[in-house]
């Protein structure tokens, strides 16, 4: 203990019995009432610094979004949708050149069905993760890559369903 605290122990009975006067203790309510009050100055300052802080973070926020939209939406989307369109071309001309062929090929067909809704959900997540833009450029390259995995196989599949198909009619013109 210190040296005043030691002296307001020692003599607490001895400065119990004095109490301030009514002034004093006026004077120091009024100077408690002067420290709690905050002056309408400051406060509309505070108010105002609060309100514009406000508004400039939804704005920055607003301002954000709306260039992540326009970015992913018009930053390679119009080349994606390009390449979506040529290669969904690809694919439809080869799988109408080959559907008379997988006719008489269930289990490739069934085999080709299953392929494709495979890339497609992978298709899908590609998307999602382009929605979200994360890597926007590597999603991209991947998505297009997906695609040329999806014409590639239907190529060698229909390059076998034509080979299977002429070694048919050989053996079929060979049986004559």
């Amino acid at each position: 203990m210190d040296k005043l605290e030691e002296f307001i122990k020692g003599n607490k009975a001895d400065l119990d019995k004095y109490e301030p006067s009514k002034s004093t203790w006026r004077g120091i309510r009024v100077g408690l009432k002067k420290r709690r009050t905050i002056s309408p100055v400051w406060f509309s300052a505070v108010a105002a610094v609060v309100l514009i802080l406000g508004i400039s973070i939804i704005i920055m926020y607003l301002f954000q979004k709306k260039n992540s939209d326009f970015f992913s939406s018009n930053s390679g989307q119009p080349a994606l949708k390009e390449t979506e369109v040529y290669y969904k071309t690809q694919m439809n001309t080869l799988y109408l050149e080959a559907k008379p062929l997988l006719i008489n090929q269930p289990v490739i067909a069934r085999e080709l069905k299953n392929d494709m809704a495979h890339l497609d959900s992978i298709r899908t997540d590609l998307k999602k993760d382009l929605k979200d833009n994360v890597a926007n450029q590597e999603v991209i390259e991947a998505m297009i890559q997906n695609y040329r995995i999806k014409l590639q196989l239907l190529e060698d599949m229909l390059n076998l369903l034509k080979q299977n198909e002429t070694k048919s009619e050989k053996t079929k013109s060979n049986e004559l």
